[in-house]
This record gives C-alpha cells, structure tokens and sequence, in this order.
C-alpha cells in the first residue's frame, strides 16, 4: 500500500485494526489470555520478527510491521490511554479502604524488591544509575495479567485477591516517582547527582500539584456542564479532550506524555461521572490494551532467545525468586496463611507493563545501554507469557498447604472477606431514595447510587454521598460496582416505563440478586412482579394501608393489633402479585 503523505502509517494502522479484529473475539473463546496472545502476535509480525524478511518477501510487507518508526507511533497512543485507564481505576475511596495493605505491604514490596534487584544488578558490574532504574522498574508487577489471572480464578474478593490488587495499587501509584525520577537522572548532567534530581523531584511535584489542582477546576465543571444533554459523542469527546490535553500540559511542563494521561485518568476517578466514564471506553478498551501489547511485543528482539538463553533463563527465574519470596513474607506477615502467601509470591512475580515504558525512556535518556535494556524488556516479555503457569503452580502449591493445614484445624484464607459481598445498590436517588440512604446510612450499612440528573448527582457527590452519574437499567454499569455479589438492587424511579425496563434488564443479568422495587399502583406492580421484582411496593397502596392503620387505631384497637391487620393485607396483596394473571388479563 503506498503511503499518504497526510496519513503516513495508514498501512500499519488497517493492519492492527484487522488483527484486532480477529485477535480479540479469537483469545477470548479460547480463554486465552489477551496480553500474552497480543505480545505473541507483535513479536511474531514486528520488526524482529517475520518482518526481517519483508524486503526479500514484499507480500510479508502487507502482513507485518517492518518499520520501527510505524511502530513507535502507534506504540506513544496505546501507552497515553493505557496509563488513562489504570489511572480511572484508582481512587480515593479505594485506596483508604484497603490502606493497610496498599502503603504497608505494597510500599514494603517495591522498596524491598527495588533494593534487592538493584544489589543484584550492580554486583553485575553495571553502574549504579542503571541499578537503581531496574531495580525500581523490575520491582513492579503486571496489573493487566494478574488481574485478568483472578477474574477467571473468581477470587478477586479473597484475602489473598485484594492484598494482592492492593499491592498492584501501590505499584501503579509508584510509576509517577519513578518516571519523574528518570526524567530527572537523564537531564543530570555533570553535577551532583543527589541535589539534580532532589530539584528535579520538587520541580516535578509543584507541576504535578499545579496540573491536578487546575485540572480539578476545569475538568468536573466542563462534565457537569454537558452531561445533562446524555449524549455519547460528547461525553467521548471531553475524556478525549481531558486526556490528550493533561497529556500535553505534563509535556509543556517537561514531564512525559503518559505521566499526563495517568494524571487524567486520576482526576476523573474522583468524579461522580467515573463509572459512566468506564462504561463509555469499555468498548474500546480491549482495543487500547491489545494496541500497547502489541507494540510491546513488535519491540522484543527473540533471537536474543537463541544467542542468550541461559541469561534469560536465570533473568525469568530470578525475578520470579527475589520477588516471590518478598511478596510471600509479606503477606504471611500480613495474616494469610504460607499457602497462600507462596501462592500470592508466584501470582506477582512476574515483571510487569511498566518495564516497556519506563525501560524506553531510560534508554532514550541513556541510563541504560540498548542492549542491555533489550535483554531486560524480552526477560520481563518471557516472565509474562510464564505468569499463567507460574500461578497454577501456586495455586496448588497453596491447596495442598491450606488441605494440610485444614487437617489440623487452621482456618482457610481463600474465603471471600467479610463485607466482599458488596453494598446496597440504590437505583434513582430523588424523594425516595434519599430517604432509604438516609435510613442506612444510621445503621451503618453501606450503599451505592444511581442517577440520571446530573445536576443533582453534582450536588450531592460534592456533600459526600456516594451517587454517580448514569442509568442503573444498564447491567454494563452495575457490574462496575460488583452487583453480581450486592446484598439488594433497590429500584426507586418513579417512571414507568423506565423501571419496567430496569427490572427486566437487572433480572437478566443478575438473577440471583434481590430486587426490590417502587411502583405508582397496583397495575404497575403486577407489571414489576412479572417482570422479575423480589418485592414491589405500590405508593398507592402503601398510603391506603398507612391511613387505614390510623383509622383502626382510632376506633380503639391496640397498636399491635392494627401492625398485624395491616401486615396481613400487605401479604395479601403480595401474595395475588405472585399469582399468574387470570386469561384475557395479561394486560392490565
């Protein structure tokens, strides 16, 4: 295909967008996990591999990616909107929650794990600069693998799955010190090294601050603003627009790109518009992270396999020792049982996505030597594809410690938690719903809405209630808050229409979860009941109940008396709900 000269990687991008087409629907009915099939295919198309023989083989030209500057553009996109979405997903309210196990396990890992690699490299004979930039790089672990690992385990709400998300939050946290840190050693120079990147930190930091205190000012006024108007264009536009944008004022301030975009994503977690955000790039997610594992892959050279196996052989295992064994002590030092601490150690010990970013700037800033930074990035590549057996292996490891530990009594540690199960899901937060979190809220349970106004979600999410923006009727965005595993739904919306749709939707997709609902009458309730409400609760008929109560109770009767008459017709009613409706009476 001949190059445009207003579109000069079009061949490259038709060809990504034609693999990812086959690749994603492909890895996921063969349960095959997507970054290691999308790093195998960039390795096997890219320029180190079946792309060598495209200049013999011209038809390979239309089929790999031969050039490595087709590569690096496509590879600056997937690595901005990478670091966008591991930003959304940190926040706040989860960091306080799990606070023990993020700042106190996960800050000793990367300091212990970061110190011993960075021993191990410099008694290697490489200089101390290129030890500190590999050990704090290999120190990290892969959030896209292991989370992807624990899904398809069902155990991401067990002891060990959220001291392990907890650590991998530490971790994603840690990749903003440590790419100021490079870019500050590369603009070292010749003087104190010490003081250059002490300034270098401060410098950093204050536009750090001074992005995110005028991002904040900027970006939640410019959502409410439009979000009122629910439409998809323009809600796309604007996480566009605040991603490329902090993007490029981090690049204004002498900051990378993908520091830029991680900052974005942080800003918007803690809005009230996060998970309709989540929602919105959901379809494209699959796309951006096979976009980055793609181009990771085109740049790991495999004949290095050949020339150097016993190296990578000792990298891999290596990696997977120093790491394993810290994890391992430091969970079991945090309460879980050695099986699966050990198991937890070979779930994280493997180097993550991190390394490809953090390993290209330090060898454009000639911290590290290209070929020593190739080795390390194709023994981080290796360590992944590794992972999925790596973790099988320590999961029975792990099952024959606990079965052994159950014989003499030991408690399991692979249990859910106590509270994983969820809150409370309020979907409409006006009259109604506020006063049902109103009512929780003074009994301590914990509860998570819904709304469609966007205006109202603003003024309450700014007074602390935990209310989003978005339609509760959509199961995509239920699952965001784990509903699958919610003690209730409570439907509250006082719409028709649109509650009957929600309760069809809901019961689809979570069958097994109660679901209560407010209805205007009885006709409304039948409606609800068929369409697979729990409970429904007429206002109609509550009020005639409620002043039925009083009249009986001024005719003399006792108030136990009257609860249980009323109680009796609530059941009543109730119990005609769940009665099929008679023939010729479907409708009304």
């Amino acid at each position: 295909m001949q190059e445009h000269p207003a579109f000069p990687f079009l061949r490259e991008i038709l060809l990504f967008l034609t693999l990812a087409g086959i690749l994603i629907p492909l890895l996921q009915r063969l349960r095959i996990n997507q970054v290691l099939g999308f790093l195998a295919v960039g390795a096997l198309l890219g320029p180190f591999g079946l792309g060598l023989f495209a200049a013999e083989m011209p038809a390979l030209a239309y089929l790999t990616f031969p050039r490595a500057e087709g590569v690096d553009a496509l590879a600056e996109l997937g690595v901005m909107f990478l670091m966008f979405m591991i930003g959304l997903e940190l926040s706040a309210a989860r960091l306080w929650s799990l606070r023990r196990w993020v700042f106190g396990a996960g800050t000793a890992q990367v300091c212990v794990s970061a110190a011993v690699i960075g021993a191990i490299v410099a008694m290697l004979g490489h200089p101390l600069v290129t030890a500190v930039v590999l050990g704090l790089v290999l120190a990290l672990s892969s959030t896209a693998v292991i989370m992807q690992l624990l899904t398809e385990q069902q155990s991401t709400h067990t002891r060990l799955g959220q001291a392990a998300f907890s650590v991998l939050m530490l971790q994603d946290l840690a990749v903003v010190p440590v790419l100021i840190l490079i870019g500050a050693m590369a603009k070292g120079g010749d003087g104190n090294m010490a003081t250059l990147v002490a300034l270098a930190m401060l410098k950093a930091g204050a536009a750090i601050a001074l992005i995110y205190f005028l991002g904040g000012r900027v970006v939640r006024p410019v959502f409410r603003m439009f979000a009122h108007h629910r439409q998809p264009d323009v809600f796309m536009a604007l996480i566009l627009l605040s991603t490329l944008g902090i993007a490029g004022l981090s690049a204004l301030a002498g900051l990378s790109m993908a520091l830029g975009a991680l900052i974005a994503g942080l800003l918007l977690a803690e809005t009230e518009f996060k998970h309709e955000i989540e929602l919105m790039i959901e379809p494209f997610k699959g796309l951006l992270m096979g976009l980055f594992f793609m181009t990771v892959g085109m740049g790991m050279d495999a004949r290095l396999i050949v020339e150097s196996p016993l190296w990578l052989a000792g990298a891999v295992l290596g990696l997977f020792a120093v790491k394993g064994l810290v994890v391992a002590v430091l969970f079991r030092a945090g309460g879980l049982s050695w099986g699966r601490a050990l198991e937890g150690g070979l779930l994280l010990g493997q180097g993550g996505e991190f390394a490809f970013i953090v390993i290209g700037y330090a060898i454009a800033g000639k911290l590290v030597a290209p070929e020593l930074g190739q080795m390390v990035m194709l023994a981080v590549g290796l360590s992944l594809f590794v992972t999925p057996m790596a973790a099988r292996l320590g999961r029975a490891i792990g099952d024959k410690l606990e079965h052994d530990g159950d014989a003499k009594g030991a408690l399991r540690d692979d249990l859910p938690l106590a509270g994983a199960g969820g809150q409370i899901i309020i979907a409409g937060f006006g009259r109604v719903g506020q006063q049902l979190a109103h009512l929780l809220t003074e009994r301590g349970i914990a509860y998570v809405a819904f709304e469609n106004d966007a205006h109202l979600v603003s003024e309450l999410h700014a007074r602390g209630f935990p209310v989003y923006f978005g339609n509760a009727s959509r199961a995509e965005l239920l699952r965001k808050v784990n509903a699958g595993a919610a003690p209730a739904i409570v439907l509250t919306m006082d719409h028709p229409a649109s509650a009957l749709q929600a309760v069809s939707g809901i019961r689809r997709a979570f069958p097994a979860v109660p679901l209560f609902a407010r209805a205007r009458d009885e006709k409304q309730a039948r409606l609800l009941k068929r369409a697979g409400a729990t409970f429904v609760v007429p206002e109609t008929l509550e009020a005639s109940l409620q002043l039925s109560a009083f009249v009986l109770q001024a005719t003399g009767l006792s108030e136990e008396v009257v609860d249980d008459i009323i109680d009796a017709e609530r059941d009543l009613f109730q119990a005609a709900l769940a009665r099929p409706p008679a023939p010729g009476k479907e409708d009304e």
